[in-house]
């Protein structure tokens, strides 16, 4: 379209023309701020990172005082130094950029923090570019990062031969959506917000933490594992029951457990983490149910002196008594659930070689007080216990598992959008229910609608992964409505419908 002749309306266009341009090159806030959360978690595994390998280092250390391990440890002592030393010099080299490039981006101190322009797409450029005006720090960075890749890896010719294919600092070429290979800088800086540059220069950073780990770790395994003083004693005492009839064997067991805060030891009773003392031991209070003999599975595991972690597992037996006759006891709930398994326990007074235990509506396995029953159709189910030739029926409700409910990240109808964008997975969750059950999404339909929709958009979902809703996902932002419908599942007991979930975006 021809520009008018009238100067006014010339102006006004080109001025229109100008805003444009601006408006394409603005970066939303939902961007910047996802940029944010993935430099602060960089930041988080470089400390993590930075504190493993003090612990290596203080651990060769160590090794270097003792006579024992002395002469083995100041040969590779010396080289996890010589990677401490270049790792050191390429962190410091990193955090040097990040400070230019806020420079670039106008780095101002107002109330002692921080403040420069985020969202600036020429900064990036202007330090890293070789363009009319760069001041070429992107060849530069390309370099240190090959100069730091090919000296870690010439501290020694096992180091070499270990990392070479592996190691994580490495320059490869990047090839752009057109299929064409990109050099260094255009890859990673031109035109590349200042939040976005500084995310990046954190990756590159954790990918130098990561190398030094990776080294020092293998230097330190030359020597031996980290030595684990065991410092603290307590008695141990176990018991296989703790009702017994006149004429039973009754075993206790006692001894002396050592312990050291280094053993790092994990301990799960009855299936839920337990936490530990003062003295390295961990309790657990329970109120006793059911009848029989039951038991309480334990596992810890610890760090042996060599470094090298070991898993011991026990059963802490006891029995629960039973008042007088037959009994059965759900170890659940007062119903059985089709499609899983339903563990039961039944107590008899004349012991087990003069009792006999049938169904009806179901089937019953097992032996002895412990029994799983599995039903396949709604109704009622009975047990018949037969002791001391009497028969006693207990019955029994059989129900449906109830559906799950769909749910995206935090479940809720209400998300805002950078929340939502960042999720991966869909999931059908059962609440309130006391069996641990999993199902897995089958399919689903999902309707895009709302902002930056000006039609509905709909697509279709095969299991948990939201990756084939990615094109639209990436389309989303405050305003948006996503509804997942016709939500199909698969459960224990076969494949259902469940309802399905709109969940708005602000």
């Amino acid at each position: 379209m021809a520009l008018p002749k009238e100067p006014r309306q010339k102006m006004i266009n080109l001025m229109y023309l100008v805003l444009t341009a601006l408006l394409a090159l603005n970066v939303s806030s939902e961007i910047l701020n996802a940029f944010k959360v993935v430099d602060k978690s960089l930041e988080t595994s470089n400390g993590n990172l930075a504190s493993a390998n003090k612990t290596l280092y203080t651990s060769l250390q160590g090794k270097l005082n003792d006579p024992m391990t002395a002469e083995k440890a100041k040969p590779w002592n010396d080289k996890a130094l010589q990677a401490q030393k270049l790792s050191t010099e390429m962190d410091a080299y990193i955090n040097n950029l990040k400070t230019e490039l806020k420079k670039e981006a106008d780095l101002k101190m107002v109330e002692g923090k921080e403040q420069f322009k985020e969202d600036d797409l020429e900064a990036a450029t202007r330090l890293f570019g070789s363009g009319e005006g760069g001041k070429k720090k992107g060849p530069e960075f390309e370099q240190k990062l090959k100069d730091y890749r090919k000296a870690m890896l010439a501290i020694d010719p096992a180091i070499l031969k270990e990392f070479e294919k592996t190691f994580p600092v490495d320059v490869e070429p990047i090839k752009g959506q057109d299929g064409k290979v990109k050099d260094f800088t255009n890859a990673y800086f031109h035109m590349t917000p200042t939040v976005a540059g500084l995310t990046l220069l954190s990756k590159f950073q954790n990918n130098v933490k990561n190398a030094e780990n990776a080294v020092v770790t293998y230097c330190h395994n030359q020597v031996g594992a980290v030595k684990v003083v065991y410092d603290q004693f307590a008695a141990l005492v176990g018991q296989s029951s703790n009702y017994v009839m006149p004429g039973e064997e009754v075993e206790i067991t006692a001894g002396v457990g050592a312990y050291s805060a280094a053993a790092k030891p994990q301990i799960t009773i009855n299936g839920s983490g337990a936490a530990l003392g003062p003295d390295g031991r961990a309790s657990y209070k329970f109120q006793a149910s059911g009848g029989g003999a039951r038991s309480v599975p334990v596992n810890v595991t610890f760090t042996k002196p060599d470094g090298t972690k070991e898993t011991k597992s026990f059963d802490v037996k006891y029995t629960v008594g039973t008042p007088g006759g037959a009994a059965v006891m759900l170890d659940k709930m007062n119903v059985f659930y089709i499609g899983v398994d339903n563990p039961v326990t039944i107590g008899s007074p004349t012991g087990w070689d003069k009792t006999n235990v049938t169904m009806s509506g179901g089937t019953i396995s097992g032996s002895g007080s412990a029994r799983t029953v599995r039903v396949s159709a709604i109704g009622k189910a009975s047990i018949n216990v037969v002791a001391d030739k009497k028969t006693t029926s207990f019955e029994f409700r059989v129900k449906r598992i109830p559906d799950p409910v769909f749910k995206v990240g935090s479940g809720k109808v209400r998300m805002p959008s950078v929340e939502f964008k960042s999720q991966q997975f869909c999931r059908a969750e059962l609440e309130n229910f006391d069996f641990d059950l999993k199902f897995q999404i089958v399919s689903a339909t999902v309707y895009f609608s709302g902002a930056n929709f000006p039609n509905v958009a709909q697509l279709a979902l095969t299991g948990n992964n939201l990756s084939a809703l990615s094109s639209l996902i990436a389309k989303c932002g405050p305003g948006s409505v996503i509804t997942f419908d016709n939500v199909k599942v698969q459960g224990p007991d076969g494949i259902r419908s469940i309802d399905g979930k709109s969940i708005a975006l602000y």
